[in-house]
């Protein structure tokens, strides 16, 4: 009985043992825990550290870390061959450099407002006033983006000016307002609106011909791939969506 009672106990030892491991192996293939890094467009800072902070909680066991910059410079990360599972880029131009990127979709579009200090105190009212002597104007550099998008209205209204500063992303470029170093600076709707307690978002019909679609995609390189899709899943549902759309960007 002693024998028999020993025999049994190793039989359960090694069905749980087993039942482990294969519970172990199913958790792996998930794949939606552990770590997601996702590149993403300086413009998607605030809507994605909520949108990455909701995955989490829907995804328990999860952690999203963000690079946020101007979309060329993290190209060029990419291309280098830093550590990445999804890309997120404020131009399809852009994405078409990433050689690793899979089957981009366009989420959203965004839009360019000339950014002024709180209460507008230079009376700026459209692309024209810009050119005025006294006026110091802050630009995103034309590789980027929001600077290829600010040449595009520019030119679409015919002005001509010279920037006092050209920014590596658009979050630099507002930065030069919120400081009081520039007048006015072209950025996109969604970080005017971010930033609403310190500028003002001034519309201009120009921009209209100068807006930017999103894309984002997995990258082939990506370490953790099911959860890489997870979030990109997370960004196309619905509450991405709602997330997105207070921000202020456009449906696609």
């Amino acid at each position: 009985m002693k024998r028999f009672a020993t025999a049994a106990g190793l039989a359960v030892l090694l069905t749980f043992g087993l039942a482990g491991c294969g519970d172990s192996g199913d958790t792996k293939e998930e794949g939606e825990t552990g770590a997601v890094t996702v590149f993403a467009a300086a413009s998607l800072t605030e809507s994605f550290t909520t949108l990455g902070k909701q995955f989490e909680a829907a995804h328990p066991g999860s952690k999203v870390t963000f690079n946020f910059g101007g979309s060329s410079g993290l190209a060029t990360q990419i291309n280098e061959g830093a550590p990445a599972d999804v890309f997120a880029s404020a131009s399809p131009k852009t994405m078409q450099t990433v050689t690793s990127a899979e089957n981009p979709v366009t989420f959203v579009r965004n839009q360019l407002v000339i950014a002024v200090a709180k209460g507008n105190p230079k009376g700026i009212t459209g692309l024209a006033d810009l050119t005025k002597p006294d006026l110091k104007v802050a630009l995103c550099a034309e590789a980027v983006p929001c600077g290829a998008a600010a040449k595009t209205a520019l030119e679409a209204a015919g002005v001509k000016l010279t920037p006092v500063t050209l920014e590596q992303d658009v979050k630099a470029a507002l930065s030069k307002v919120k400081l009081g170093e520039v007048d006015a600076a072209l950025v996109y709707r969604t970080d005017a609106k971010a930033s609403a307690a310190d500028v003002d978002g001034i519309e201009f019909p120009e921009s209209a011909k100068a807006i930017n679609d999103y894309p984002i995609a997995l990258l082939k390189s990506a370490a953790n791939t099911t959860g890489g899709q997870a979030f990109i899943d997370y960004v196309l549902s619905a509450d991405g969506v709602k997330v997105l759309t207070e921000a202020g960007f456009q449906a696609p």
